[in-house]
This record gives C-alpha cells, sequence and structure tokens, in this order.
C-alpha cells in the first residue's frame, strides 16, 4: 500500500502558535500547536518569539524551527486525525521530564 507523500507550499502565522498550512495538494490546515509544545525539542517552542521563528524548508517541504524541532508533513496534512493522539503524548513527554528534574 501506497502512503502519500505530502509538501508544505506555504503557511502564515494567523495567531498565537497557530498557523495556516498549505499543501501541494492544494488542501491547508489551521493548526494550533500549543497542546503538542512539549518537552525538550517541542517545549521551546512554547516561547512566541521562537515559536514564530518558523521557516519552510522548501527542498524537505516542511516546516522547521531554529532548535532543529520539525514535524512530518504528513502529520501535519492530517492534523484533525491525529491532534488527540499528539497531545495526549506530548504530555506525556512533559510529565517525564518532571520526573526527571
Amino acid at each position: 500500500m501506497a502512503h502519500p507523500i505530502h509538501r508544505i507550499t506555504s503557511f502564515h502565522v494567523v495567531g498565537p502558535f497557530t498557523l495556516s498550512v498549505a499543501f501541494g495538494d492544494g488542501t491547508e490546515q489551521r493548526i494550533d500547536f500549543l497542546p503538542v509544545l512539549h518537552g525538550e525539542l517541542f517545549g521551546p517552542l512554547r516561547d512566541p518569539g521562537i515559536f514564530n521563528q518558523v521557516v519552510l524548508d522548501a527542498e524537505a517541504g516542511t516546516l522547521v524551527w531554529p532548535n532543529g524541532a520539525d514535524f512530518d508533513p504528513a502529520t501535519l496534512h492530517d492534523w484533525p486525525l491525529v491532534a488527540d493522539e499528539l497531545a495526549t503524548r506530548a504530555r506525556s513527554w512533559a510529565d517525564r521530564v518532571r520526573q526527571a528534574g
């Protein structure tokens, strides 16, 4: 079974921690990232100054942040289907960091 490959073609910041993301297949997603910004890699993006430094890596077709954080374009494309699961996982990352600290 073939797995579709999605590429991001553009994005716009539309609110705090929220991006409108356009894909090569003509679809768009409005994504509130705040619920998944936990853990060592994504936690720093809770700082609006860092979050808003997001750029489009045109070669990879995804969004990246200065600290190396990125998301699989297929995950972003299917955000409504995966957002709740990702938020649950992100909370567990935050719990592990608190327990280790």
